[in-house]
């Protein structure tokens, strides 16, 4: 997940461990930390793995089989 170019800037993106990362699912947030992902060098949009997605689906869906920490949010509208 690295070394290809940028989809809106061109430049190159690299895997970078991101501490803490937070991804909406539905009506709540699933929060994962030290997750490889990769980040444009300049405008640092961020590329995730479908396997990082997949994951994110089944904690939020309580699908997930394996021993993870996670925090659901819920929000209230």
């Amino acid at each position: 997940m690295h070394g290809y170019h940028c989809e809106y800037c061109q430049d190159t993106v690299r895997a970078r461990v991101v501490k803490r990362g937070a991804f909406r699912h539905k009506t709540q947030f699933v929060i994962l930390e030290d997750m490889t992902t990769g980040i444009c060098d300049t405008c640092g949009n961020r590329y995730y793995s479908a396997d990082l997605v997949r994951s994110v689906h089944d904690i939020a869906t309580g699908a997930g089989t394996g021993s993870v920490w996670f925090f659901l949010i819920l929000m209230f509208l």
